[in-house]
């Protein structure tokens, strides 16, 4: 399967999953708009999250994928299958341990996220008792990312990519089902939410496992003790173990970025968490789509081209992944600076989300945007280093980035409030990126193919048009009006972001930039 056709594949069940996702978003949004509550399941949601990035899909993928794919380049699918029982094993075990600390630590993790929120008592407790019921989450989540790196590794791209619309189907299910029965029978609405995050995790657990079972991969978990010992003491577990050291500081450090961001916003106006939760959303499309899909794909084949002693097909992959980034990366970010209104009206504007709301949130949205070009392409940027087993490099740039960041917080969230919190990661995000960039031009590991000067000029001249075109039908209509004709505004937009794709690449191809040589890759 080609680098085009497997990132094509992930980016379209991606895409199916957000809409999912913003189904789920917009439904939550009309039924509880911006208010204590949302923001209590949001700090609540986020924790669990933010564990699960720590151990399962952040340090544990970034180390463990490396090292899956130099075993099996080198020694073979049978020592392939032993290490994921190893390092399956391990995991459970120490999932298990987790969870128990995370139910019983509840009320300090809350405060720790969101201390803000005891300004409403009652808000507080409903964020203690979601994170309660939710935190086992990130232990069907850790071994769904277990799933997602074996069979991604085998060139499975499909099954990983998919399963996360079961989560977003199991929260549509509680909020509008789960909330109003909720309601009828007395309890507060807002925790059938939390019992459907707790159900799409497992739901998302069942299908991958039924996925590596058909593969002869499942893993054989044991659980006695000499096992544990046993794996635990495996040389490929151990080098798991240590490259994943400084791979949980790096998410750490991104992570306590986020921490105290949410920190700051719980102490802003209330519906500031939400608000900036809601222009997440939006910013997790184009993310996702276009930064996780290269970065899920190249990731394991970057580790088998370095395993293999490859290193011309390790940096023209990297090229590949970053012109891509450019060519897609680049008029999405402009589209969320020039048009930020209209996609935040026509998608949230409904029940509960007032006017105002999406005044907030469209701040917060042309925050995420000065950095969504470096969000992407750290996703191409960070895989180079993992996949050569380096982890510490990205950690280094990770902590300069941190406290770059919070100084930026210190000088802006005064002018800007919320909307301060977003921009400042943003500009963090291109900072982060360039430094990568550089790191991996220095050491030799990449070397920029010819013809990057014509290709960015064809990419910015088709952006000007993009831009010129956006902000003319940003103006053109009053898109917070247009709420009584829900139909005509969704479809307005459509045909806008339509006309606009048409135009851009339109213009990028009189320019003369040849988009077959990039779909051939």
């Amino acid at each position: 399967m080609s680098l085009f056709k497997s990132a094509s594949t992930v980016s379209l069940l991606t895409l199916i999953s957000r809409i999912s996702g913003l189904v789920r978003e917009l439904l939550i949004a009309s039924t509880f708009g911006a208010s204590a509550m949302t923001d209590a399941f949001n700090v609540a949601f986020r924790i669990p999250n933010l564990f699960r990035r720590f151990f399962g899909e952040g340090a544990f993928s970034q180390a463990f994928v490396p090292v899956l794919g130099a075993t099996k380049a080198q020694h073979g699918d049978d020592a392939t299958r032993l290490l994921i029982d190893r390092v399956a094993t391990v995991l459970v075990w120490a999932l298990l341990g987790l969870s128990v600390l995370g139910v019983l630590g509840a009320a300090g993790l809350v405060w720790a996220m969101a201390s803000g929120l005891k300004q409403d008592p009652h808000g507080f407790e409903v964020a203690v008792v979601m994170t309660r019921w939710m935190f086992p989450y990130i232990a069907f989540m850790s071994l769904v990312a277990l799933g997602a790196g074996v069979l991604n590794t085998w060139k499975r791209f499909a099954v990983p990519a998919a399963t996360p619309v079961l989560l977003n189907v199991c929260m549509i299910a509680a909020a509008g089902l789960g909330a109003p029965w909720f309601k009828t029978i007395g309890i507060e609405p807002i925790y059938a939410l939390g019992g459907g995050v707790l159900l799409g995790g497992a739901s998302q657990l069942g299908v991958q496992w039924w996925a590596l079972k058909r593969l002869h991969l499942q893993p054989r978990i044991r659980w006695t003790l000499s096992a544990l010992r046993e794996a635990w003491a495996c040389p490929e577990t151990q080098s798991i173990l240590r490259l994943m050291g400084p791979a949980l500081l790096g998410v750490s450090v991104a992570h306590i970025s986020m921490l105290i961001n949410t920190q700051i916003a719980s102490h802003l106006p209330p519906g500031s968490v939400s608000w900036i939760t809601y222009a997440d959303r939006l910013m997790e499309f184009p993310t996702a789509l276009l930064g996780v899909a290269m970065g899920v794909v190249l990731m394991p084949q970057l580790a088998i081209a370095r395993a293999s002693g490859n290193h011309a097909k390790y940096s023209s992959m990297l090229d590949w992944g970053l012109r891509l980034v450019a060519v897609t990366a680049i008029p999405c970010a402009v589209a969320l600076l020039v048009f930020p209104t209209p996609l935040v009206a026509a998608l949230y504007h409904y029940g509960a989300m007032t006017a105002f709301d999406v005044q907030q949130v469209t701040h917060a949205l042309m925050g995420w945007g000065t950095g969504l070009i470096g969000i992407v392409a750290i996703k191409v940027l960070a895989p180079g280093y993992y996949a050569s087993q380096d982890t510490k490099t990205p950690v280094r740039v990770a902590i300069g980035v941190l406290i770059f960041t919070q100084l930026l917080n210190i000088a802006l969230v005064p002018i800007f409030a919320h909307a301060a919190l977003t921009l400042s990661i943003g500009i963090g995000a291109m900072v982060n990126a360039l430094w990568l960039l550089v790191g991996l031009i220095k050491r030799g590991s990449y070397k920029p193919e010819p013809g990057w000067g014509v290709f960015l000029l064809q990419v910015l001249a088709g952006c000007v048009l993009l831009a010129i075109f956006l902000m003319w039908a940003n103006s053109h209509w009053d898109w917070t009006e247009l709420r009584a004709e829900k139909f005509k505004r969704i479809w307005l937009l459509a045909l806008i972001l339509s006309g606009g794709a048409a135009i851009y690449f339109a213009a990028i191809t009189v320019a003369g930039l040849q988009l077959r040589q990039l779909l051939r890759r």
